[in-house]
């Protein structure tokens, strides 16, 4: 069953991305926060946002566990879901960039098909991909660490 639709066109605004940067004061990009599940992409992209909206820069993160909890919750962990996933997150970057928002991303997102494929959605200069790359060790720390201070709150 094709469920897409064939009788639709993109809707013009009167307000251009650049419009929405010069109100602003500042550029829009995707800060795209991709490395293994605990590697600390949400700990970073969540940090990263406090000090830039500190600085007076519009930001928005959409953090992947997030994510799943409404617009994506229909969407499995197979190649296929992860793709989607993925698809779906670079069109809302996209809107949120369109926006003049610079847009912090945090998900695993292991194919670079998936990435490429977003980062083809922008501009140059506006998809900036980070790689978080943590040790195993440390990771287990971290989740012991974590484990402990749940323990000790409950």
């Amino acid at each position: 069953m094709n469920r897409k639709s064939t009788n639709i066109a993109w809707q013009p605004t009167k307000v251009s991305k650049e419009d929405r940067r010069r109100l602003n004061g500042h550029g829009s990009c995707v800060l795209w926060f991709t490395g293994l599940s605990g590697s600390g992409k949400s700990t970073l992209a969540t940090e990263v946002e406090k000090r830039l909206f500190q600085s007076g820069v519009r930001t928005y993160v959409l953090d992947g566990d997030n994510i799943r909890h409404g617009l994506n919750r229909d969407l499995g962990f197979g190649k296929d879901d992860r793709k989607e996933n993925i698809r779906r997150i670079g069109e809302v970057a996209k809107l949120f960039v369109d926006a003049g928002i610079v847009t912090l991303t945090a998900f695993i997102s292991p194919y670079r098909e998936d990435r490429d494929m977003v980062r083809g959605l922008f501009e140059p200069g506006e998809f900036i991909e980070i790689d978080v790359k943590c040790s195993l060790e440390e990771m287990r720390a971290q989740r012991s660490e974590r484990a402990l201070s749940k323990g000790a709150q409950g």
